[in-house]
C-alpha cells in the first residue's frame, strides 16, 4: 500500500516520471487483492495454512511487474501502447474489485455463522475488524477508480484517501487489539459439541415431557459429571437446567392451550401433559417465560 501511494505522489508532483514506475505502482494493486484474501482466510479459520497453489494468484503481478521494465517513454503516444496500457488498467481494477467481492463474501459468511452461535469477545472483535477492513478497501477502490475517470476528482485525492483509510484502519486495529488474535479463536469448542449433543437428546427423545428428568439422569446419558452438564447449559443456553427444560415444556403447553380441541382440558391436565410435576410449578414457569398466567393466555388467544 505504501509503495502504491508513493507512486501516486511521484506521479502527481514529479515531472516526466518514467513509465516503469507508473506500471510498477499499478502492478502493486495485483498484490493487495491476493494478500487481502489470504489474510481474511487466516483470520477466520483455525490452523489455516496457505497452500502452494496460492502462489498462482501472484502471477498477474509478476507478469505486469516484468513487463514494466520494457516500457518505453518514447512509445507513450503510440495508439497500440495506449490500448495496451488502458487494458492493463482495466484488468488491474477489475482484479482488485473481484478480491474485494471475495472478502465481502467471507465477512458475510462469518457474520452468518456467528449469528447462529454463541460468539466470544475475540470472535466479535475479528468480525468488526474485518468489516472495517472491507469497507476501507471499498473506499480505496472507489477513490482510485474515480481517478481514471478524467476530471472526476483531482488525482491527488486518491493517495490522500488511501492514506486516511490506512491510518483509520491502524487505529481500529489498535482499539480492537487485533494483532493479539487470529483464526484460532474459531476453534471448535468441545463444550459446544456437548451442548449440541444435550440439545439433540432433550429434543429428539422429548425428555422434557418426563416429569422425573433431572440433571443427573441427563449427565449419565452423555457421560459427563452433573457439574459439567450444568456449566455447559449455563454457558450456551444462558439458562440453568430447570429453565432449560421448562422452556421446552412451556412451548408444548402454549400449543395445547392454543388448540381449541383442548378447550375441555383443565390447566392442571395441560401442565402434566407438558411434563410438569405440579400445577404451581407450571404456573410459575409459564408466567416467567410468557409473562401471563396460563388461564389469561388461553382466554386472550381464544
Amino acid at each position: 500500500m505504501a509503495f502504491r501511494i508513493g507512486k501516486s505522489i511521484m506521479l502527481n508532483f514529479g515531472d516526466n516520471l518514467e513509465p516503469t514506475f507508473i506500471i510498477i505502482g499499478l502492478a502493486l494493486l495485483l498484490l493487495i487483492g491476493p494478500f487481502l484474501r489470504g489474510y481474511m482466510l487466516v483470520m477466520t479459520n483455525p490452523n489455516f495454512k496457505l497452500s502452494k497453489q496460492y502462489l498462482v494468484e501472484l502471477l498477474p503481478f509478476v507478469m505486469i511487474f516484468i513487463a514494466s521494465f520494457f516500457a518505453d517513454k518514447n512509445d507513450i503516444n503510440n495508439p497500440t501502447t495506449v490500448i495496451v496500457f488502458g487494458s492493463i488498467i482495466i484488468f488491474i481494477y477489475l482484479h482488485f474489485a473481484t478480491y474485494i467481492f471475495i472478502a465481502i463474501k467471507i465477512v458475510l459468511r462469518l457474520k452468518y455463522q456467528l449469528n447462529n452461535s454463541l460468539q466470544t469477545k475475540s470472535q466479535k472483535a475479528i468480525l468488526d475488524w474485518l468489516t472495517f477492513l472491507v469497507i476501507g478497501f471499498v473506499v480505496i477502490w472507489v477513490s482510485y477508480f474515480l481517478n481514471i475517470i478524467e476530471d472526476a476528482v483531482p488525482y491527488i485525492i486518491g493517495p490522500i484517501m488511501y492514506s486516511i483509510v490506512i491510518y483509520f484502519l491502524s487505529y481500529k486495529a489498535y482499539l480492537l487489539k487485533i494483532t493479539d488474535i487470529d483464526g484460532e479463536v474459531f476453534k471448535v469448542n468441545e463444550n459446544a459439541i456437548l451442548f449440541k449433543e444435550i440439545s439433540n437428546l432433550v429434543i429428539a427423545n422429548k425428555m422434557y415431557l418426563n416429569a422425573d428428568v433431572s440433571l443427573t439422569s441427563l449427565s449419565k446419558l452423555i457421560g459427563v459429571t452433573t457439574q459439567k452438564t450444568s456449566e455447559i447449559i449455563n454457558q450456551y443456553a444462558q439458562k440453568n437446567f430447570n429453565d432449560f427444560i421448562n422452556s421446552y415444556r412451556i412451548e408444548v403447553a402454549k400449543n395445547l392451550l392454543n388448540d381449541s380441541k383442548n378447550d375441555n382440558l383443565t390447566i392442571a391436565s395441560i401442565a402434566f401433559d407438558a411434563g410438569f410435576s405440579s400445577l404451581s410449578s407450571f404456573n410459575t414457569a409459564f408466567k416467567k417465560f410468557v409473562g401471563a398466567t396460563p388461564s389469561s393466555f388461553r382466554k386472550s388467544n381464544n
